[in-house]
């Protein structure tokens, strides 16, 4: 049987679009997410990037959850340092009784932006020592019993929401395992430890009450068309917006500058950060899906579609929902 199939949406603003225009889409992801028989969509913590919206995490998925029924949301993930553990427990609280049994939250401590918007948060560069102190608190307030006496998430308190780990290296694995918690590889731009990572989570995993076994979910990227050549058109399109977005610093490039940029030795680095990208027409992409499933030793995957082109983003979505979860129906 298939792995269970799932969608980071990266929020995204599109040439010419507002952050609305993002919002309205994330919601029209989730709800026909939720018609292909997806299993949850999460949704990342950025700040200070004009191409992602996703900045209030849980505000947009108060948002979608009131715009779906039954598909499961969350975060992927919560930069825990950002933030106090009782406020991200009151916020998911909130989430989880407005809709319960769908809410997920997975934890991250990186910044999830840049030195100086770190300032602007409040947050100190040694936020992240504290990291996984602070996700037994978290989960402390969630599950009611608290770690600083006296003081509970109202709401929060007893609703359970289900932690993850997430991360890019071993430190991440090694978090999740000894707290018995599932590990979600951020493998769809850090791919580089994602075979050794999962190793030593397997490994060295201790069941915990919310979690018996491992549980691995692995993240890659997927541009699905109808043929092979529109699929190739839409990963350079998507190759090239990236050399704007991490080396452009403010100004946009033309297609030949970013060509000749993709072809330097800081354009490769680029290219690969997508090195798990599923890219061709269905059978193609089915086909990369199951290698990777295998290559990440993966109970779940999770996927990105990286089309810059909206109706190119929810085909990509159609065509692999047709190809890996239509077979199971």
């Amino acid at each position: 049987m298939a792995l269970p199939l799932s969608i980071l949406d990266l929020a995204h603003i599109g040439e010419g679009e507002t952050a609305a225009d993002s919002f309205a889409a994330s919601v029209a992801l989730a709800q026909r997410a939720e018609e292909l028989g997806y299993r949850r969509v999460w949704y990342a913590e950025h700040h200070n990037m004009d191409s992602i919206a996703s900045s209030a995490t849980s505000v947009l998925i108060a948002h979608v959850a009131a715009h779906t029924r039954t598909i499961r949301l969350g975060a992927g993930g919560v930069m825990l340092p950002n933030h106090s553990p009782l406020t991200i427990a009151e916020q998911f609280g909130t989430l989880e009784t407005l809709h319960p049994g769908r809410i997920d939250l997975g934890l991250g401590r990186a910044p999830g932006s840049d030195q100086q918007t770190m300032r602007a948060l409040r947050r100190s560069p040694a936020s992240a020592d504290s990291f996984p102190q602070d996700v037994l608190e978290l989960q402390g307030y969630l599950t009611g019993e608290t770690r600083i006496p006296g003081v509970h998430a109202t709401p929060g308190k007893g609703t359970d929401v289900p932690l993850y780990i997430l991360g890019s290296s071993l430190f991440g694995a090694q978090l999740a395992a000894m707290l018995g918690l599932p590990y979600a590889f951020a493998s769809h731009f850090a791919p580089a430890a994602l075979e050794e990572a999962v190793a030593v989570y397997r490994q060295e995993f201790k069941p915990s009450a919310q979690l018996a076994e491992p549980y691995v979910i692995a993240a890659l990227n997927v541009i699905a068309a109808e043929t092979t050549e529109e699929a190739e058109e839409q990963f350079l399109a998507s190759k090239r917006l990236r050399v704007s977005k991490f080396l452009g610093r403010g100004r946009t490039f033309t297609t030949e500058e970013a060509d000749m940029i993709l072809d330097s030795p800081a354009g490769q680095q680029l290219v690969q950060m997508a090195k798990y990208s599923a890219v061709g027409n269905p059978p193609e992409v089915k086909a990369y899906v199951e290698r990777f499933a295998e290559h990440a030793r993966a109970d779940e995957l999770i996927v990105a579609f990286s089309a810059p082109d909206r109706k190119a983003w929810m085909r990509s979505a159609e065509l692999l929902a047709d190809v890996w979860i239509g077979d199971q129906q």
